[in-house]
Protein backbone atom coordinates (compact mmCIF):
# COMPACT_ATOMS: atom_id res chain seq x y z
CA UNK A 1 0.00 0.00 0.00
CA UNK A 2 1.42 3.17 -0.66
CA UNK A 3 2.53 5.90 2.15
CA UNK A 4 0.04 8.69 2.60
CA UNK A 5 1.24 12.11 1.47
CA UNK A 6 2.74 14.55 4.10
CA UNK A 7 -0.01 16.31 6.31
CA UNK A 8 -2.63 13.59 5.14
CA UNK A 9 -4.13 11.77 8.47
CA UNK A 10 -5.04 8.06 7.89
CA UNK A 11 -8.70 7.51 8.59
CA UNK A 12 -9.64 7.35 12.11
CA UNK A 13 -10.79 4.20 13.89
CA UNK A 14 -14.02 2.91 13.91
CA UNK A 15 -16.16 1.97 16.88
CA UNK A 16 -18.38 -0.71 15.78
CA UNK A 17 -18.12 -4.06 15.49
CA UNK A 18 -15.94 -6.93 16.13
CA UNK A 19 -12.39 -6.84 15.02
CA UNK A 20 -11.67 -9.09 12.55
CA UNK A 21 -8.76 -11.40 13.87
CA UNK A 22 -11.50 -11.88 16.40
CA UNK A 23 -13.89 -13.27 14.00
CA UNK A 24 -11.34 -14.97 12.75
CA UNK A 25 -10.07 -16.48 15.82
CA UNK A 26 -13.27 -17.59 17.15
CA UNK A 27 -13.83 -19.90 13.57
CA UNK A 28 -10.80 -21.17 13.65
CA UNK A 29 -11.07 -22.35 17.17
CA UNK A 30 -14.24 -23.28 16.31
CA UNK A 31 -13.18 -25.49 14.06
CA UNK A 32 -10.32 -27.04 16.21
CA UNK A 33 -12.22 -27.58 19.19
CA UNK A 34 -15.19 -29.23 17.40
CA UNK A 35 -12.56 -31.61 15.34
CA UNK A 36 -10.72 -32.91 18.44
CA UNK A 37 -14.56 -33.53 20.54
CA UNK A 38 -15.40 -35.93 17.98
CA UNK A 39 -19.15 -35.09 19.59
CA UNK A 40 -22.03 -35.66 17.58
CA UNK A 41 -24.22 -33.44 20.27
CA UNK A 42 -20.95 -30.77 19.85
CA UNK A 43 -21.09 -30.86 16.46
CA UNK A 44 -24.99 -30.58 16.00
CA UNK A 45 -24.73 -27.27 18.17
CA UNK A 46 -21.81 -25.18 16.04
CA UNK A 47 -24.32 -26.77 13.11
CA UNK A 48 -27.40 -24.76 14.59
CA UNK A 49 -24.99 -22.06 16.24
CA UNK A 50 -23.99 -21.56 12.53
CA UNK A 51 -26.87 -21.41 10.75
CA UNK A 52 -28.47 -19.10 13.42
CA UNK A 53 -25.73 -16.63 13.14
CA UNK A 54 -25.57 -16.20 9.15
CA UNK A 55 -29.88 -15.94 9.17
CA UNK A 56 -28.86 -13.12 11.47
CA UNK A 57 -26.56 -11.57 9.87
CA UNK A 58 -28.31 -11.86 6.51
CA UNK A 59 -26.15 -13.88 4.55
CA UNK A 60 -27.63 -17.73 4.55
CA UNK A 61 -29.06 -17.27 1.25
CA UNK A 62 -25.68 -16.55 -0.08
CA UNK A 63 -23.68 -19.16 2.10
CA UNK A 64 -26.09 -22.28 1.96
CA UNK A 65 -25.12 -22.82 -1.64
CA UNK A 66 -21.52 -22.48 -1.49
CA UNK A 67 -21.65 -24.95 1.58
CA UNK A 68 -23.39 -27.33 0.01
CA UNK A 69 -21.02 -27.26 -3.09
CA UNK A 70 -18.40 -28.03 -0.55
CA UNK A 71 -20.14 -30.38 1.82
CA UNK A 72 -22.54 -33.05 -0.54
CA UNK A 73 -19.28 -34.15 -2.95
CA UNK A 74 -17.22 -34.94 0.67
CA UNK A 75 -20.50 -36.09 2.65
CA UNK A 76 -21.34 -38.59 -0.28
CA UNK A 77 -17.42 -39.70 -0.65
CA UNK A 78 -17.42 -40.17 3.74
CA UNK A 79 -20.61 -42.14 3.17
CA UNK A 80 -19.84 -44.42 0.15
CA UNK A 81 -16.53 -45.16 1.79
CA UNK A 82 -16.96 -45.94 5.48
CA UNK A 83 -21.16 -46.80 4.74
CA UNK A 84 -20.10 -49.28 2.08
CA UNK A 85 -16.30 -50.76 3.20
CA UNK A 86 -15.99 -50.39 7.00
CA UNK A 87 -13.30 -52.83 8.13
CA UNK A 88 -14.60 -52.70 11.81
CA UNK A 89 -18.13 -52.94 10.85
CA UNK A 90 -19.94 -55.81 12.47
CA UNK A 91 -23.99 -55.51 11.93
CA UNK A 92 -23.98 -56.00 8.31
CA UNK A 93 -27.25 -54.34 7.19
CA UNK A 94 -27.04 -55.22 3.71
CA UNK A 95 -24.52 -56.70 1.20
CA UNK A 96 -23.90 -56.11 -2.32
CA UNK A 97 -20.82 -58.28 -3.51
CA UNK A 98 -17.84 -56.94 -1.78
CA UNK A 99 -20.04 -53.68 -0.45
CA UNK A 100 -21.47 -54.56 2.97
CA UNK A 101 -23.52 -51.90 4.56
CA UNK A 102 -22.82 -51.55 8.76
CA UNK A 103 -24.62 -50.02 11.30
CA UNK A 104 -20.80 -48.91 12.78
CA UNK A 105 -19.60 -47.54 9.20
CA UNK A 106 -22.68 -45.63 8.96
CA UNK A 107 -22.38 -44.50 12.50
CA UNK A 108 -18.72 -43.54 11.94
CA UNK A 109 -19.28 -42.06 8.35
CA UNK A 110 -22.15 -39.47 9.84
CA UNK A 111 -19.84 -38.72 12.80
CA UNK A 112 -17.66 -37.43 10.17
CA UNK A 113 -19.69 -35.62 7.63
CA UNK A 114 -21.00 -33.70 11.06
CA UNK A 115 -17.31 -32.93 11.67
CA UNK A 116 -16.79 -31.79 8.22
CA UNK A 117 -20.16 -29.51 8.34
CA UNK A 118 -19.38 -28.08 11.57
CA UNK A 119 -15.69 -27.23 10.60
CA UNK A 120 -16.58 -25.82 7.34
CA UNK A 121 -19.81 -23.50 8.32
CA UNK A 122 -17.75 -21.86 10.94
CA UNK A 123 -15.40 -20.62 8.29
CA UNK A 124 -18.10 -19.83 6.42
CA UNK A 125 -19.70 -17.86 8.44
CA UNK A 126 -16.42 -15.82 8.79
CA UNK A 127 -15.64 -15.53 5.43
CA UNK A 128 -19.47 -14.51 4.15
CA UNK A 129 -19.23 -11.73 7.18
CA UNK A 130 -15.82 -10.66 7.51
CA UNK A 131 -14.76 -7.64 5.73
CA UNK A 132 -11.39 -8.17 3.55
CA UNK A 133 -10.01 -4.57 3.85
CA UNK A 134 -10.30 -4.74 7.68
CA UNK A 135 -8.88 -7.81 8.12
CA UNK A 136 -5.75 -7.12 5.76
CA UNK A 137 -5.62 -3.93 7.71
CA UNK A 138 -5.56 -5.57 10.90
CA UNK A 139 -3.13 -8.60 9.95
CA UNK A 140 -0.44 -5.61 8.77
CA UNK A 141 -1.30 -3.59 12.15
CA UNK A 142 0.29 -6.83 13.56
CA UNK A 143 3.55 -7.26 11.00
CA UNK A 144 1.65 -10.14 8.90
CA UNK A 145 2.29 -8.99 5.66
CA UNK A 146 3.77 -10.67 1.93
CA UNK A 147 2.78 -13.93 0.82
CA UNK A 148 0.34 -14.99 3.65
CA UNK A 149 -1.72 -11.78 3.91
CA UNK A 150 -2.03 -12.06 -0.20
CA UNK A 151 -3.09 -15.55 -0.02
CA UNK A 152 -5.70 -14.79 3.18
CA UNK A 153 -7.69 -12.00 1.15
CA UNK A 154 -7.29 -14.55 -2.02
CA UNK A 155 -9.08 -17.13 -0.77
CA UNK A 156 -11.54 -14.80 1.51
CA UNK A 157 -12.74 -12.55 -1.45
CA UNK A 158 -13.62 -15.81 -3.31
CA UNK A 159 -15.71 -17.58 -1.16
CA UNK A 160 -18.49 -15.28 -1.13
CA UNK A 161 -18.58 -15.77 -4.85
CA UNK A 162 -19.50 -19.77 -5.29
CA UNK A 163 -22.96 -19.31 -4.56
CA UNK A 164 -23.68 -16.72 -7.14
CA UNK A 165 -21.37 -18.43 -9.46
CA UNK A 166 -23.36 -21.93 -8.65
CA UNK A 167 -26.95 -20.52 -8.79
CA UNK A 168 -25.75 -18.94 -12.38
CA UNK A 169 -24.53 -22.49 -13.56
CA UNK A 170 -27.25 -24.26 -12.50
CA UNK A 171 -29.52 -21.82 -14.16
CA UNK A 172 -27.29 -22.50 -17.68
CA UNK A 173 -27.83 -26.24 -17.36
CA UNK A 174 -31.40 -26.07 -16.56
CA UNK A 175 -31.67 -23.61 -19.95
CA UNK A 176 -30.14 -26.81 -21.79
CA UNK A 177 -32.58 -29.10 -20.81
CA UNK A 178 -31.06 -30.03 -17.32
CA UNK A 179 -33.94 -32.11 -15.89
CA UNK A 180 -33.39 -33.28 -11.88
CA UNK A 181 -35.47 -35.95 -10.93
CA UNK A 182 -36.17 -37.51 -6.97
CA UNK A 183 -33.72 -40.88 -8.42
CA UNK A 184 -30.26 -40.97 -6.74
CA UNK A 185 -28.42 -41.38 -10.19
CA UNK A 186 -30.37 -38.42 -11.92
CA UNK A 187 -29.16 -36.19 -8.59
CA UNK A 188 -25.53 -37.47 -8.97
CA UNK A 189 -25.63 -36.79 -12.55
CA UNK A 190 -26.67 -33.49 -12.61
CA UNK A 191 -24.23 -32.89 -9.82
CA UNK A 192 -21.41 -33.26 -11.19
CA UNK A 193 -22.61 -31.58 -14.82
CA UNK A 194 -22.68 -28.48 -11.99
CA UNK A 195 -19.78 -29.32 -10.17
CA UNK A 196 -17.24 -29.66 -12.86
CA UNK A 197 -17.67 -26.08 -14.13
CA UNK A 198 -18.26 -24.65 -10.51
CA UNK A 199 -14.59 -25.76 -9.55
CA UNK A 200 -13.48 -24.85 -13.19
CA UNK A 201 -14.84 -21.34 -12.61
CA UNK A 202 -13.25 -20.92 -9.04
CA UNK A 203 -9.53 -21.70 -10.41
CA UNK A 204 -10.21 -19.06 -13.28
CA UNK A 205 -11.60 -16.79 -10.39
CA UNK A 206 -8.88 -17.23 -8.06
CA UNK A 207 -6.21 -16.73 -10.55
CA UNK A 208 -7.55 -13.77 -11.79
CA UNK A 209 -8.48 -12.06 -8.34
CA UNK A 210 -4.56 -13.03 -7.60
CA UNK A 211 -3.35 -11.10 -10.43
CA UNK A 212 -5.19 -8.02 -9.64
CA UNK A 213 -4.30 -8.36 -5.71
CA UNK A 214 -0.35 -8.54 -6.87
CA UNK A 215 -0.76 -5.91 -9.21
CA UNK A 216 -1.94 -3.83 -5.93
CA UNK A 217 1.38 -4.52 -4.34
CA UNK A 218 -0.06 -6.89 -1.43
CA UNK A 219 2.24 -9.54 -1.95
CA UNK A 220 5.42 -7.35 -1.53
CA UNK A 221 7.21 -6.90 1.55
CA UNK A 222 8.64 -3.80 3.39
CA UNK A 223 7.30 -0.68 5.49
CA UNK A 224 3.80 0.33 4.25
CA UNK A 225 1.08 2.63 5.91
CA UNK A 226 -2.67 1.78 6.38
CA UNK A 227 -5.51 4.07 5.36
CA UNK A 228 -7.68 2.00 7.59
CA UNK A 229 -7.31 1.84 11.07
CA UNK A 230 -9.45 -1.32 12.73
CA UNK A 231 -10.63 -0.92 16.03
CA UNK A 232 -9.62 -3.46 19.04
CA UNK A 233 -10.02 -3.89 22.72
CA UNK A 234 -8.24 -5.07 25.67
CA UNK A 235 -11.10 -7.88 26.31
CA UNK A 236 -11.30 -8.88 22.57
CA UNK A 237 -7.64 -9.04 22.86
CA UNK A 238 -8.06 -11.43 26.00
CA UNK A 239 -10.73 -13.67 23.93
CA UNK A 240 -8.59 -14.45 21.76
CA UNK A 241 -5.71 -15.39 23.89
CA UNK A 242 -8.62 -17.71 25.96
CA UNK A 243 -9.54 -18.91 22.48
CA UNK A 244 -6.83 -19.80 21.31
CA UNK A 245 -6.02 -21.10 24.70
CA UNK A 246 -9.04 -23.67 24.90
CA UNK A 247 -7.86 -24.94 20.82
CA UNK A 248 -4.46 -25.95 22.04
CA UNK A 249 -6.23 -27.63 25.21
CA UNK A 250 -8.34 -29.55 23.13
CA UNK A 251 -5.99 -30.77 20.47
CA UNK A 252 -3.58 -31.56 23.04
CA UNK A 253 -6.20 -33.59 24.90
CA UNK A 254 -7.22 -35.42 21.96
CA UNK A 255 -3.72 -36.66 21.04
CA UNK A 256 -2.73 -37.40 24.73
CA UNK A 257 -5.98 -39.64 24.39
CA UNK A 258 -5.13 -41.03 20.98
CA UNK A 259 -1.43 -41.88 22.28
CA UNK A 260 -2.77 -43.48 25.48
CA UNK A 261 -5.09 -45.79 23.61
CA UNK A 262 -2.64 -47.12 21.19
Amino acid sequence: MATPSAGRPAAPARREGLNPLTSFTAAAATAAITTAAGSWALSLAVIAGCLGLSTVGGTARRMLPAAAAILVPFGLSLLVLHGLFFPEGRTVLAVWGPARVTAEGLDFAVQRILQLGALVLALLVFSFSVSVPDLVAALSARGVQGRFAFVLASTLTLLPAIAARAQRIRQAQESRGLVVTRSLLSRIAAFRLQAVPLVLAMVEDAGTRAAALEARGLSSTGPRTSYRAVPDSSLQRVVRAVLVLAALTAVAVRLAQAVHGG
